[in-house]
């Protein structure tokens, strides 16, 4: 960023709630499924100088191999493209099918494979779901690269969402996959002309307050922990909560209950089948004290949710690859953009509310305040107990670190 830019993003953003938000920015909220990946093979064929994509899983089904093909055709025009998988995630993945994208000129690497990596954190993984085109456009999402995140014939994909955004935002997330790339953690790197000059020229009227967030326990980061603390302490009327494997810590729930307290309506929409069952027993552990703390919950029905985004008084919204659970909060590298914004904001809050009447059902309180005594209790309890076991035993090193 240039320092005319710098000051203006200074003079412009110091009444937002926080700090680190740059303002030349464009945002465009991205349905999950088909609208997704029309628009990432959109952008991977746009791409003219540069493409990073950072995801946790890679598969090597129909959709993986339509992505890989873009990418591939990408590097063939002389696009330098580079690929950064999880090593755990994605350890599926053929030799002949790295080699086929190595072989086109894509610079693939899988990150620190599990248990081998040089840092070797138990648990910490490559999180990010993200794609930078030419550092001036980029998606930022909760959404892998495989078949059951895509809508194929009649099968409908898992509930996910994204953001693209244009401008500040996207040079700082090019920095992020630059830095993750080349494993320097303070990497300096040379500012893009043209994407500044891109950004610059976003029409004020236009423009959104953004900022990109980072969770890492090796770098230090816990910035998306903290949006969150952010988000539950200055909500004023209303809480949307959208979220899969819901865990949320000591604090995120003295917030909660806080926020509660004051008036805050908090409507938490979670997965109503879990690929993961017990994290969903787990979760319905916690239903009674949400009750007890008039916090509403939903489940969504059609498939799974996979969606991680929250919003406060329809304006302030955080959204990525962020769980609210230990993993994410204590060993996962992690990847979220905040974006204070009344137009795209409320358009988010009504597709939530949309979400809720048409795709969920309303849990009632009943069962779970009045019926305490039932082998589904128990089931719940256990569930809860073994899960955080499992977060506090791989993520003990980075708790000792708060």
């Amino acid at each position: 960023m240039t320092k005319q830019s710098t000051r203006s993003v200074k003079k412009t953003v110091s009444p937002l709630h926080g700090a680190g938000y740059s303002l030349h920015n464009r945002v465009e909220s991205v349905k999950g499924g088909k609208y997704f990946f029309d628009r990432l093979l959109q952008l991977i064929g746009e791409a003219q100088h540069s493409i990073h994509l950072q995801t946790y899983a890679l598969e090597e089904d129909e959709t993986g191999k339509m992505v890989a093909d873009a990418l591939m055709a990408a590097a063939q025009r002389k696009v330098e493209v580079y690929v950064l998988a999880d090593g755990f995630a994605s350890q599926k993945l053929s030799a002949d099918f790295i080699g086929q994208l190595k072989t086109a000129g894509v610079r693939f690497r899988l990150f620190e494979p599990f248990l081998k990596s040089q840092y070797f954190y138990f648990g910490r993984r490559l999180h990010h779901k993200v794609v930078v085109i030419d550092s001036s456009r980029a998606l930022v999402g909760t959404m892998n690269i495989a078949d059951r995140y895509n809508d194929r014939d009649d099968k409908k994909s898992w509930l996910d969402t994204a953001l693209y955004v244009e401008g500040d935002a996207a040079i700082e997330l090019q920095k992020v996959c630059w830095r993750l790339w080349i494993k320097k953690r303070k990497a300096g790197i040379a500012t893009n002309q043209a994407a500044n000059k891109y950004a610059m020229a976003i029409p004020e009227e236009e423009q959104v307050a953004v900022r990109v967030r980072q969770n890492d326990w090796v770098m230090q980061k816990i910035e998306i922990t903290r949006s969150y603390y952010a988000l539950l302490t200055d909500a004023k009327d209303r809480i949307y909560i959208m979220c899969s494997y819901f865990l949320p810590g000591k604090k995120l729930l003295r917030l909660l209950k806080q926020a509660a307290g004051r008036g805050v309506a908090i409507h938490v929409v979670l997965a109503g089948t879990s690929d993961v069952k017990t994290a969903k027993f787990a979760e319905r552990y916690l239903y009674r004290w949400l009750f007890r703390n008039k916090i509403k919950i939903y489940e969504y029905q059609p498939t799974v949710l996979h969606a991680k985004i929250s919003i406060a008084d329809g304006q302030v919204y955080t959204i990525g690859s962020y769980n609210l659970n230990g993993l994410s909060a204590y060993a996962s590298i992690e990847l979220n953009l905040d974006v204070q914004d009344k137009k795209t904001g409320s358009l988010i809050e009504k597709q939530i509310k949309k979400i809720i009447i048409e795709d969920c059902k309303a849990v009632d309180s009943a069962t779970y305040v009045h019926r305490l005594f039932r082998p589904q209790q128990l089931i719940h309890w256990l569930s809860y107990q073994l899960m955080n076991l499992i977060l506090t035993l791989t993520t003990f090193y980075f708790r000792q670190k708060e």
